[in-house]
């Protein structure tokens, strides 16, 4: 299998985006009538942003999805 060499900007998108999707999946995953933020935290969601920037990815999530989708490619 064949894999994608990231480089620090890229490989601390993914990273980012990661913990932004973690975040996003315990609100909503939280206890059946419990309280849930209605938004996502500020600071995770500038996070991710920054990083999109950073990586030279902003505003081309399409890009993004496939590199992430080369790195790290679904089970069969």
């Amino acid at each position: 299998m064949p894999t994608a060499v990231l480089t620090d900007r890229e490989r601390t998108a993914v990273q980012a985006y990661l913990r932004l999707l973690h975040t996003v999946r315990a609100a909503f995953d939280g206890p059946p009538g419990g309280s849930r933020p209605s938004i996502v935290p500020p600071a995770v969601l500038a996070e991710a942003e920054q990083a999109l920037a950073d990586a030279g990815l902003s505003g081309n999530e399409e890009a993004f999805f496939r590199m992430l989708q080369s790195w790290c490619p679904a089970e069969p």
